[in-house]
C-alpha cells in the first residue's frame, strides 16, 4: 500500500470504452443499490468514469475528491459537456478527508485504495462519513498478475481487504468482477 500514483497524462484510459466491459458503471451502481435522490460521494474520481453516470443516476449531490487537480479540471469538462451540474469538486488526498460525518448515502473507491499510506485511516473515514445503513463500494486490484495496473507488490489481495475492513462495523460482501479486479461492498451497522 501506498505505492505509485496514476499518471494523470494517460487519463484518456480511464474512460475508454473497453474498460465498461470489465468495469460497467451501470453494474457497479447496482451493487451500490444507487439511487435517485442519494447523496453520493466518489473517492479517487479521476475524470469521472463512475462520477457522470452516478451523478446522472442520483441527480442529488456527488463529491468527486481527487488529490490530482488536472484529473477534477478533466471531469469538470466531461460534466459541462454532458449537462451535468449536481457534482461538487475537491482536491483532496484520501489520508486527509474532510468529510462531515453521516452525510453520504453511498461512497465509491474505485482502484485506488492501494495507492494510499493509511488504509485503516481511510476506512475509518468511509465509515463515518456513511449514514446509518450507508454503503461504499470498494473496487480494487486483485493480487493476480496481469498486462494492466499496479505492480503486484502494491495491491491488496480481496482476503487482505476483507480482514482489514472486518476491523470496523461493517457487514461485508465480496464480488468478483473480472478476472484481475474485485469489489468489496460495505454496510455501515
Amino acid at each position: 500500500m501506498g505505492g505509485h500514483r496514476f499518471n494523470p497524462e494517460k487519463a484518456d484510459l480511464l474512460v475508454d470504452p473497453k474498460r465498461e466491459e470489465t468495469l460497467s458503471p451501470t453494474k457497479m451502481a447496482e451493487l451500490l443499490e444507487l439511487k435517485p435522490g442519494e447523496i453520493i460521494a466518489d473517492l479517487g474520481a479521476g475524470n469521472g468514469f463512475f462520477a457522470i453516470p452516478f451523478a446522472r443516476k442520483t441527480k442529488e449531490k456527488l463529491v468527486a475528491i481527487d488529490i490530482e487537480p488536472l484529473m477534477l479540471e478533466k471531469l469538470k469538462e466531461r460534466a459541462r459537456e454532458a449537462g451535468i451540474k449536481n457534482i461538487e469538486y475537491k482536491v483532496s488526498s484520501l489520508e486527509n478527508l474532510q468529510l462531515e460525518g453521516g452525510t453520504f448515502d453511498k461512497i465509491l473507491t474505485a482502484l485506488v485504495l492501494h495507492e494510499v499510506s493509511d488504509l485503516q485511516g481511510v476506512l475509518s473515514s468511509i465509515h463515518k462519513a456513511l449514514k446509518p445503513n450507508g454503503k461504499a463500494l470498494i473496487i480494487e486490484w486483485e493480487k493476480v498478475e496481469t498486462d494492466s495496473g499496479p505492480p503486484l507488490q502494491e495491491r491488496i489481495s480481496s482476503e487482505e481487504m476483507v480482514e482489514i475492513v472486518q476491523k470496523l462495523p461493517f457487514n461485508t460482501t465480496v464480488h468478483k468482477l473480472n478476472d484481475s479486479q474485485y469489489g468489496v461492498l460495505l454496510e455501515k451497522i
